[in-house]
């Protein structure tokens, strides 16, 4: 019997860096939907210029004050009303071989990629749990299942979301509160600038990955592959010896998706907002 579709007509979704990018394009397809959106994000012009099209609230929120983070859910739940759905979108891809990589730019991505995903997962579930109701949405990556070079320590951090999200999911079976984790290959947004194209690992648009997930929260799954074809080309290279599956990926141009834009001068824009898209990290380290 397939599974009857919910409804996300007045649900409650907050979604973190939603100013831009795939957070926007949910926000989105989700306001469309009927859902009252609240979009959190560093860049507050930008998040309230993006609510304001879609007739949706923004607030600030840097995912890197803790403290903050918290105070802007409690925000959240006085304004609209009890958390129906939470995404945690924010990351950022600074791209470096790893002996290239500065600690700073190691500091921000775990603490924007992983620690604020780890703390924004364990609110929700403290705000969910005991309603026995709610869904939890965690955007890792393809990155998440298979190491890329030029970019060792983000997929160190997506690995850990897709751990962080398995673990998190199998603690709350029977309780009601659903765990989604959202792997998609490369999104042509901001964060993929200066990236090419692989064979077989085509790059898809936020609205692609907006459509998976309001899926997902449609249909409840809990692995959401983006296109849904990775899901079998990274089970076929998983059944493969290494030899062979790092050949494949070679031959496929996966090696240099990420390394061959390491130093592209098409990045350097982007690679700037990152250095500065974790203000209260930067602050905590150099207290």
């Amino acid at each position: 019997m397939a599974k009857r579709e919910r409804s996300l007509a007045g649900k409650v979704v907050v979604i973190t860096g939603a100013a831009q990018g795939i957070g926007a394009s949910t926000a989105t397809a989700l306001s469309r939907l009927g859902a009252k959106v609240v979009i959190g994000d560093l860049d507050q012009v930008l998040a309230e210029k993006t609510a304001a099209e879609l007739g949706a609230e923004a607030l600030p929120l840097d995912v890197t004050d803790t403290k903050g983070f918290t105070e802007f859910l409690d925000e959240v739940e006085r304004r609209v009303g009890p958390i129906d759905v939470l995404i945690n979108n924010a990351g950022i891809m600074p791209l470096a071989p790893l002996e290239e990589e500065d600690d700073a730019a190691t500091r921000r991505l775990l603490e924007i990629n992983l620690h604020a995903v780890i703390h924004g997962t364990r609110e929700a579930v403290k705000r969910m749990r005991p309603r026995g109701t709610g869904h939890i949405v965690n955007i890792a990556s393809m990155a998440g299942k298979a190491g890329f070079p030029g970019a060792a320590t983000y997929c160190a951090t997506k690995h850990a979301v897709v751990g962080l999200s398995e673990s998190v999911h199998l603690e709350l079976h029977g309780t009601g509160v659903l765990v989604s984790c959202v792997m998609p290959a490369v999104v042509r947004t901001e964060l993929a600038s200066g990236l090419g194209e692989a064979k077989f690992f085509k790059s898809v648009q936020p609205e692609d990955v907006a459509q998976a997930i309001v899926d997902a929260l449609r249909r409840p799954k809990f692995d959401v592959f983006v296109p849904a074809s990775l899901d079998a080309m990274g089970r076929i290279t998983r059944l493969l010896p290494r030899r062979l599956g790092e050949g494949l990926l070679r031959a496929l141009g996966g090696d240099k998706i990420l390394s061959s834009a390491t130093h592209s001068s098409a990045r350097a824009e982007y690679e700037s907002r990152a250095a500065r898209s974790a203000p209260a990290a930067e602050k905590g380290a150099d207290s």
